[in-house]
C-alpha cells in the first residue's frame, strides 16, 4: 500500500487529519494500521452491516489505535484497531491469555493469531462485564484484530481519561470520583467475576456528569488464573497510589480493607 491509498472505508476528513502528518509517519501508520488482512476485516464488517465507515482517530496508543466508526443507521461506534506487528505488545499480553481457562489450551502460532485471540478476549470480557452492569461501553463486535464498541463521548470526541481531568476537579469532586471508581472496581470482581488487571487512572474516562466508564479489559482474567489475586493488589495499589499521592485525596480506603471484601468474592467463586 502506497502513501497515498487508504483504505475507501476511512472518510476523507479522516484522509485529510493523516496527511498533515509528515510523509514517514504518514507511511508508517498506515502501513502498520492498514494492513492488507486488516483492511479485508473492515470491508467483513461493512458486509456484515456492523460499520458503515470510519471518521478520524480518537485514541491512539503503543498497540491500537482506536476510530470513530458509524453504523448503517448512523449509529457512532469506537472501532479499536489492533497492530498485527507489534513485538512489545506480544511480550506483554501473554501472561494475561496463559493461565486463563476461558483460553486453556491456546498457543499462539504467530503474532497475528495472538493478537486475534487477545481481541476475541477483549469482547468476552466486555461483553461479561456489561452485563454485570459493569460502565463498559456495550460490545458490539469483533472479528479478528478489530473490535467494534459503543462510542463513549459527545460531539465526536471521546470523553477524557482521568489522568487528563483531575487537576480541574474540586476535592468534593475528586472523593466523588473516587467511590465510583471503588465502586465499578467492585463490580468486576464481585459481579462480573473478573480482575481488571490494569485499573488505572489511564483507564477510567470520565463524564460531564462526574459518572466514569472503565475501558481497555482485554487483560481482564477469572478468578480461577494463577495470578488474579496479584493483579487484583496491583490494581487497588495503583488507584489508592493516584487517588492519595497524584491527587491529594486523604480519605482512601485501605488495601486490606478492599482485598478483604472482594478477596472473599474471588474466593467464593474458586469454591464454586
Amino acid at each position: 500500500m502506497s502513501r497515498d491509498e487508504l483504505p475507501d472505508i476511512i472518510d476523507y476528513t479522516s484522509k485529510r487529519e493523516l496527511k498533515r502528518i509528515k510523509d514517514k509517519d504518514l507511511y508508517e501508520t498506515v502501513e502498520e494500521v492498514f494492513d492488507t488482512k486488516t483492511v479485508l476485516t473492515l470491508y467483513e464488517l461493512i458486509r456484515r452491516r456492523i460499520i458503515k465507515r470510519m471518521n478520524g482517530v480518537i485514541s491512539a496508543g503503543k498497540e491500537a489505535r482506536v476510530y470513530l466508526g458509524y453504523g448503517p443507521r448512523g449509529e457512532r461506534y469506537a472501532v479499536k484497531i489492533y497492530f498485527t506487528s507489534t513485538a512489545m505488545f506480544k511480550k506483554g499480553i501473554l501472561k494475561y491469555i496463559i493461565g486463563d481457562p476461558r483460553f486453556e489450551g491456546f498457543r499462539p502460532r504467530d503474532t497475528r493469531s495472538l493478537i486475534y485471540t487477545w481481541t476475541r478476549k477483549e469482547f468476552r470480557n466486555l461483553k461479561r462485564m456489561y452485563e454485570s452492569g459493569v460502565k463498559v461501553p456495550r460490545p458490539i463486535a469483533y472479528r479478528n484484530n478489530v473490535l467494534v464498541m459503543e462510542f463513549m463521548g459527545e460531539d465526536n470526541r471521546r470523553y477524557p481519561l482521568l489522568v487528563e481531568v483531575y487537576n480541574d476537579l474540586s476535592y468534593d469532586e475528586v472523593k466523588h470520583i473516587y467511590e465510583l471508581v471503588v465502586e465499578e472496581l467492585k463490580k468486576i470482581v464481585c459481579s462480573a467475576g473478573l480482575v481488571h488487571g490494569d485499573y488505572s487512572e489511564y483507564n477510567i474516562m470520565v463524564k460531564p456528569d462526574l459518572d466514569i466508564v472503565v475501558i481497555d479489559v482485554g487483560q481482564a482474567v477469572p478468578p480461577e488464573h494463577p495470578n488474579a489475586h496479584l493483579f487484583l493488589e496491583r490494581d487497588i495499589v495503583n488507584i489508592n497510589r493516584f487517588f492519595y499521592r497524584e491527587v491529594g485525596l486523604e480519605d482512601i480506603y485501605s488495601l486490606e480493607e478492599l482485598l478483604e471484601e472482594m478477596g472473599e468474592c474471588l474466593g467464593m467463586r474458586r469454591e464454586g
